[in-house]
């Protein structure tokens, strides 16, 4: 994952703060328990947001518990677990191991290989468990796959692919709340496929690599139309959620959803800001 579901800080209560740590550290942990250290470097921030609304859905009966780790080794913190956060690690692991996979048929990284050689028994466990969401991002990735291929520039099509794959992970239970968390998924899963491509686009065009976005970049509006997009991915997203009957952490929820998505776009532009700035100083200077 890319990391880009996280909080704002700041506009927590530091009660809320803590118990949004506590489902990262449970994660954490859970991964670890279950998937050694290798699967404990796969967690991120994107998948704890799933965990809390899940938590919060269902209301999961969850353990507190404190534990000291590597990163908190001498005071003991709070870790917060359930049976979602037995799912979400399950499938943080599926989406990690189809990743390494690409990474080695795409570009033969050796890397890739040797993860994904690591993960493969425990992923041949998971997709017995839970082969609808396996499939799903087995077949969403190839369609992505096929999309890069045929350098695709229609960023709506694109993203699907990422959609779609992400609609099926938040589809935990096919229940009555099923549809809602489908369409959350699947305007979350387009507003990080487009966030990661507003993110990658200089480093894409410096290596003439792949990016959907490539074609608009040099457009005047380019900034501005980005950020149009996610705005209607993250409408669509929040107002799938209100709909949920989402009580427990429905504030950090929010903070997520309303406040925290935006924070990395909001960094990345202004850090793109100041080198375009940088640039054209260097530009006068040279010129004088």
């Amino acid at each position: 994952m890319f990391g880009y579901v996280n909080i704002n800080k700041p506009e927590l209560k530091v009660k809320e703060f803590y118990k949004y740590k506590a489902y990262y550290c449970g994660l954490c942990k859970t991964l670890k328990s279950k998937y050694g250290q290798f699967g404990q470097m796969t967690l991120s921030y994107d998948m704890t947001f799933l965990i809390i609304l899940l938590t919060s859905l269902y209301e999961s009966d969850t353990v507190r518990e404190k534990n000291r780790c590597v990163v908190h080794p001498i005071r003991k913190h709070d870790t917060l677990c359930n049976e979602i956060t037995e799912y979400v690690a399950d499938m943080n692991i599926a989406l990690t191991y189809h990743h390494l996979l690409d990474d080695w048929q795409d570009e033969k990284n050796i890397a890739g290989f040797a993860g994904a050689k690591v993960l493969k028994k425990d992923y041949k466990k998971i997709s017995m468990k839970y082969p609808r969401q396996c499939n799903e991002i087995s077949e969403s990735l190839k369609r992505l796959q096929e999309c890069e291929k045929n350098k695709e520039t229609d960023i709506d099509t694109v993203s699907r692919c990422f959609g779609e794959l992400m609609s099926e992970l938040f589809t935990y239970r096919q229940d009555r709340w099923e549809k809602r968390l489908r369409r959350i998924g699947f305007y979350l899963g387009k507003f990080i496929y487009i966030l990661d491509a507003y993110d990658d686009i200089e480093k894409d065009l410096k290596h003439n690599s792949y990016n959907p976005l490539l074609p608009a970049y040099k457009s005047d509006t380019f900034d501005t139309d980005c950020r149009d997009m996610l705005t209607m991915m993250m409408a669509e997203c929040s107002s799938e959620f209100e709909k949920l009957p989402c009580i427990v952490d429905v504030e950090i929820l929010r903070n997520i959803l309303y406040e925290g998505v935006w924070t990395k776009l909001n960094k990345i532009h202004d850090e793109r800001i100041i080198r375009k700035g940088q640039k054209n100083d260097s530009k006068s200077i040279q010129s004088t």
